[in-house]
C-alpha cells in the first residue's frame, strides 16, 4: 500500500472522472466515484501490474467489465504511469481521436486488456482469460504463468443473460484465478434496480459453484481482506461491495441522476467540497500522484523476477511460449495442410463438409497440439471439430484441449474472446450455422477487437433437412457477411475446405466463419494447385467450352448444381463457366482488376446459393438472375427441399436460356 492516505487516492479517481464527464457534457461519473474506493485498493495492494510495460505476459488482467465507467480505467491508468494516458486525453475524453473513447476499447487504447460496453461481455469474456492462464500454467509450470484475472462488473452485466452461461462454466471448471468485484449500487438508468430484479446475487454465484460474499465497497480493510480471501479459495470468487453510486455528490448521490449523465456545474462543485478535492478541473496533489505513481512501478520487481524465471527455461520451451504469444503458427501447420490436401487429390473425400473438416482437423491437431483448442457448444458429434487425439478440458484435466461449452453458444463465444485476447492458443468453437443467432453480441465484438477466433458452424443451409425452418439458416450468411472485419467461408469441397481452415487460423486479425454442410457433396478440385484460390475469395472452377455466354456463381453445397448446370448448358450448345465462391466478402475486397476478372463478363450472371440474395447484387448485378431462398425453409429430406424450392441445376439452366433467348 503507499504511503498516501488512502481515501486521498481514491478521490483522485473520483475527480478526475466528474472533471472528464463534465468537460465532456457525457458519460457516467457515478461508477467511477462509486467504486473509487474498490480500484484504489485492488491497484495498489493487489494488481501485479508494471506501468511501464502493460503487456507483460504474467502481469494480473484487470477488466472493467462496467464500460460505461470508463473513465475509472482511464484515470488508473494516468495515475499509475501509463505513458499513452496523459491528462491531455482525459480532457479530451469521448473525443474524435482520442485515446478515451465513451467505453474501453482493446485495439485503440494501450492498457485495456478487452473492449467492453455491452453489458455482460466483460465478464463473459473474462472466463477466456481464466482459462488460458489455467491452461498455460498446467503446461508451462506456475514459475512462467501465476496470475489473476479481476472484473470489475455492475449490476447491468449481472442481469444480462450471458452472465449465467459465464459463471456457470467458471464454477463448474473451477477457476480458481478468477475474482469478480461487482460494484453493487442498486442504480440502473431506469432507477432502482428493485424496478426490474430481486436477485440474490451471492446466493446466485454460490448455487454455480463460486465463492461469494457481501461487503462494505467502501471499505478500504473490509475490501483487502475480501480480496485476500478470494486469492486463497479453490473456487472463483465473487465480491458483492456495496457501494453509492456518484459517492460524495450532496444532490445525485445514490440516484439515476448519477449514472449517465453530467453532474452539473454546482453539483460538481458541492461534490468536490464534500470529498475535500480541488475545485481547480483535473489536478491532483502532488503527495496524492506520486504515490499512484509508486503503486504503477509496484509491479516492477515482480516482472523483473518472472523475466529471471522464464530466462531459465530452456530456448525451445521459451521459444515457443514467445511464439504461441505472438499467434504466430508453427511452421509444421503449412505443411501438415499441404500433405492433406495432396492426399485429398489422390483419394477424393465425397462426404459432408462438416466431415471433411473433421478430416482437415485431425491433421492440424497433429501440427499444433496444444495450441489448436478447439470447443463445442453441446453438438461435439454433429460438428465433428474434435480431434481423435483432444482430451476433453476440465477443472482436473487442465491439459485438454477440448472444451465441452454446454448450451452456451454466447458464452462459448465470449470466453473464444479471452482466450484469445490472453494469448498462447488458437480457439475454435462449433455449433449450428441458425445459432449464430445466439452468439451474435460476442461475434461482433471479435470482429471489432480482431481477435483471430474460428466459428465451425455446421448445417449451413435448408440442406440440414427435416429439423425444419427453426433450424435451418436463410438470412445467417447475409447477416454475418454485413458484419465489418468479419470472415465468411463456405467451402465447396474437401479441398476447399483444407485451403479454408489454413486461411482461418492464419487470420490473426479478425475472426473467421466456417459454413459447413450436414449432407454429403462430392469433391470437385481433383486437380493439384500450388496456391490457394479460397485467399481472393471466388475463382474459376469450370471454364467455357469457348467464350462464356454464361457465368454461374456460387458457394458451399450449391457448386454441385452450378457444375451440374454447366454441363447441361454445354448440351445445348451455351457455353457457362463456373466460379466457386468460398467468401462472396472476400471477393468484393479484391482490387477492381483482379474482381472484375473473377466475375467475368459474360452477358448473363446466376448466382446459386440455398439462403436469402443480399450481397449477391455485387456480383451478379441488379438484374442478374438469383436461384436461392425468398423466405424460410420446410422439413423434410435435403433432396425434396432443393427440388420444392428450386435450387436446382434444371432452374439455373432455365433462366439462363430465358435470358438469352435460346
Amino acid at each position: 500500500m503507499a504511503s498516501v492516505d488512502h481515501t486521498r487516492m481514491a478521490n483522485a479517481i473520483r475527480g478526475l472522472a466528474m472533471d472528464a464527464v463534465e468537460k465532456a457534457k457525457s458519460g457516467h461519473p457515478g461508477l467511477p466515484m462509486g467504486a473509487a474506493d474498490i480500484a484504489t485498493v485492488l491497484w495498489t495492494q493487489f494488481l501485479k501490474y508494471d506501468a511501464a510495460d502493460p503487456k507483460w505476459p504474467d502481469r494480473d488482467r484487470f477488466i472493467l467489465s462496467a464500460g460505461h465507467g470508463s473513465m475509472l480505467l482511464y484515470a488508473l491508468l494516468y495515475l499509475t504511469g501509463n505513458k499513452d494516458m496523459t491528462l491531455e486525453q482525459l480532457k479530451h475524453f469521448r473525443q474524435l481521436g482520442s485515446l478515451t473513447p465513451g467505453h474501453p476499447e482493446n485495439f485503440h487504447t494501450p492498457g485495456i486488456e478487452t473492449t467492453t460496453g455491452p453489458l455482460g461481455q466483460g465478464i463473459a469474456t473474462s472466463i477466456g482469460f481464466a482459462v488460458a492462464e489455467k491452461m498455460l500454467a498446467a503446461e508451462f509450470g506456475k514459475k512462467i504463468v501465476n496470475h489473476h484475472t479481476y472484473v470489475l462488473a455492475s449490476d447491468g452485466d449481472l442481469m444480462e443473460g450471458v452472465s449465467q452461461e459465464a459463471i456457470a462454466m467458471a464454477g463448474h471448471w473451477k477457476l480458481n484465478r478468477l475474482i469478480v468485484l461487482y460494484d453493487d449500487n442498486g442504480i440502473s438508468i431506469d432507477g432502482p434496480i428493485s424496478l426490474a430484479d430481486s436477485v440474490d446475487q451471492v446466493k446466485r454465484f454460490k448455487s454455480a459453484g463460486w465463492a461469494a460474499e457481501l461487503i462494505d465497497g467502501q471499505d478500504q480493510a473490509a475490501i483487502a481482506a475480501a480480496i485476500t480471501r478470494a486469492q486463497k479459495s479453490n473456487k472463483p470468487s465473487l465480491i458483492a461491495c456495496k457501494t453509492t453510486i456518484g459517492y460524495g455528490a450532496p444532490h445525485k448521490a445514490g440516484t439515476a441522476k448519477a449514472h449517465g449523465e453530467a453532474l452539473g456545474a454546482d453539483e460538481l462543485k458541492a461534490a468536490k467540497e464534500n470529498l475535500g478535492i480541488s475545485p481547480e478541473p483535473f489536478s491532483v496533489p502532488d503527495d496524492v500522484l506520486q504515490g499512484w505513481r509508486e503503486a504503477g512501478r509496484r509491479g516492477a520487481a515482480a516482472r523483473s523476477e518472472w523475466e529471471a524465471r522464464f530466462s531459465e527455461l530452456g530456448s525451445r520451451k521459451r521459444a515457443e511460449f514467445e511464439r504461441r504469444l505472438r499467434h504466430e503458427r508453427p511452421a509444421a501447420l503449412a505443411k501438415a495442410l499441404k500433405a492433406h490436401k495432396k492426399a485429398l487429390i489422390e483419394t477424393p473425400l465425397n462426404v459432408a463438409t462438416r466431415k471433411s473438416s473433421e478430416a482437415a482437423i485431425e491433421a492440424i491437431a497433429a501440427a499444433m497440439p496444444m495450441e489448436f483448442l478447439a470447443g463445442s457448444a453441446d453438438l461435439t458429434g454433429s460438428n465433428n471439430n474434435k480431434a481423435k487425439s483432444a482430451v476433453a478440458f476440465s477443472a482436473k484435466t487442465p491439459k485438454g484441449r477440448f472444451i465441452h461449452y454446454g448450451i452456451r453458444e454466447h458464452g462459448m463465444c465470449a470466453a473464444m474472446n479471452g482466450i484469445f485476447l490472453h494469448g498462447g492458443f488458437a480457439p475454435n468453437g462449433a455449433t449450428f450455422l441458425v445459432f449464430t443467432d445466439y452468439a451474435r453480441p460476442a461475434m461482433r465484438l471479435a470482429a471489432l477487437m480482431g481477435t483471430g477466433v474460428v466459428y465451425v458452424m455446421t448445417h449451413d443451409s435448408i440442406g440440414l433437412g427435416e429439423d425444419g425452418p427453426t433450424h435451418q439458416p436463410v438470412e445467417h450468411l447475409a447477416a454475418l457477411r454485413a458484419i465489418p472485419n468479419m470472415r465468411v467461408f463456405r467451402p465447396c469441397d474437401a479441398v476447399e475446405v483444407a485451403e479454408c481452415w489454413e486461411l482461418a487460423l492464419n487470420r490473426i486479425d479478425g475472426p473467421t466463419v466456417l459454413a459447413l454442410t450436414r449432407q454429403n457433396v462430392p469433391q470437385l478440385r481433383n486437380l493439384a494447385r500450388n496456391d490457394n484460390p479460397c485467399s481472393v475469395g471466388a475463382y474459376e472452377l469450370v471454364a467455357a467450352q469457348g467464350e462464356a455466354r454464361v457465368s454461374l456463381y456460387a458457394s458451399g453445397s450449391e457448386v454441385e448444381i452450378a457444375v451440374a448446370a454447366q454441363k447441361q448448358l454445354a448440351e445445348k450448345g451455351i457455353a457457362a463457366r463456373v466460379v466457386s465462391v468460398p467468401s462472396l466478402e472476400l471477393l468484393l475486397a479484391q482490387d477492381e482488376a483482379r474482381k472484375n476478372a473473377i466475375i467475368g463478363n459474360a452477358p448473363v450472371k446466376i448466382a446459386i446459393e440455398a439462403a436469402v440474395r443480399w450481397g449477391w447484387d455485387a456480383v451478379i448485378g441488379k438484374d442478374g438472375e438469383f436461384i436461392g431462398m425468398h423466405g424460410f425453409g420446410a422439413s423434410a429430406p435435403a433432396k425434396d427441399l432443393f427440388r420444392h424450392f428450386g435450387i436446382t441445376a434444371e432452374a439455373a439452366v432455365a433462366q439462363a436460356v430465358k435470358r438469352l433467348g435460346a
